[in-house]
């Protein structure tokens, strides 16, 4: 696997998936019982921005100040935004940074492991052996946090149904493989056979040549998977942009009304975050609550 998330962490697209999980657990969490939290695809858990600048062999264009980099000092921030702001302010400054620009990023598995409450559980899988270490070290001390070295997939067959009965699946793969979106309709369709009501997030990007329409419209995932309520949303920031345009995240058994949530907290993101006209968000029920 060729991919570093570090040097695209705190970017729109870590803003976006990452300020919608952190809604989504508090919103599960208005139940007292137990919940799961799995990162299928956690990666390294946290990350130095002044890495993202440091390409293998020539010098980068970093994409943090165009993400978590616009929010980090505003006092303006609705409240679900802030929520997140202020978990990433907070791990920034437990890291050391005294200075008002972010350095410090919390990846999801640190953002998950600050929202568990004491009945809660953290799981994280990640398959690249030297973003395994990494996340293994960053937890080492804390017992409600596991780490396994496991594909992603995999762990949706090894870990579902939770004891809890009750789970936050966060599915957030690279996309190197082009059978990507294949993949995630299996692990879908696996996680939900052993957890009808589990909520599952699945973030995808928004490229040509990643066949999103055929992932999260009518066709293809419909076709692959018995859906229960289903919401989309996609966010664009940059129209133009050749390559990475913008995010979708698709949101399996949202909690209840939280699609009006997301609504208000997508829409000012998209006015927070656009880097050219003619951006936005859409979002739709792929198959609607009852």
């Amino acid at each position: 696997m060729n991919y570093r998330h570090h040097y695209h962490a705190g970017n729109f697209a870590d803003v976006f998936k990452h300020a919608v999980l952190v809604r989504l657990a508090r919103a599960l969490q208005r139940k007292p019982g137990g919940l799961l939290l799995l990162d299928t695809h956690a990666g390294r858990g946290s990350y130095d921005l002044t890495a993202a600048a440091q390409g293998d062999t020539l010098a980068r264009t970093p994409e943090w100040p165009e993400g978590i980099g616009r929010l980090a000092t505003r006092n303006d921030l609705p409240e679900a935004v802030a929520d997140y702001v202020g978990l990433v302010r907070a791990f920034d400054r437990q890291q050391g940074n005294a200075e008002a620009t972010p350095r410090f990023y919390p990846g999801s598995p640190r953002l998950l492991s600050a929202v568990a409450r004491t009945q809660d559980r953290v799981a994280l899988c990640e398959l690249q052996p030297d973003e395994g270490a990494a996340l293994r070290a960053e937890f080492v001390a804390e017992r409600r946090v596991t780490v396994q070295e496991l594909d992603g997939y995999t762990a949706l067959r090894a870990l579902l149904p939770p004891p809890e009965r009750r789970a936050l699946v966060l599915i957030d793969p690279p996309f190197e493989s082009q059978a990507e979106f294949a993949h995630i309709a299996q692990g879908l369709g696996e996680g939900l056979r052993r957890l009808p009501g589990g909520t599952f997030a699945v973030w995808f990007p928004l490229t040509e040549r990643a066949g999103v329409a055929e992932f999260d419209r009518e066709g293809g995932l419909r076709r692959a998977v018995a859906l229960p309520p289903t919401l989309v949303v996609h966010l664009v920031v940059n129209p133009a942009a050749p390559k990475l345009n913008g995010c979708g995240l698709l949101i399996v058994n949202p909690p209840w009304q939280f699609d009006r949530e997301l609504r208000t907290l997508a829409e000012w993101l998209a006015g927070a975050l656009a880097q050219s006209p003619g951006g936005g968000t859409e979002q739709r029920w792929l198959v609607p609550e009852t």
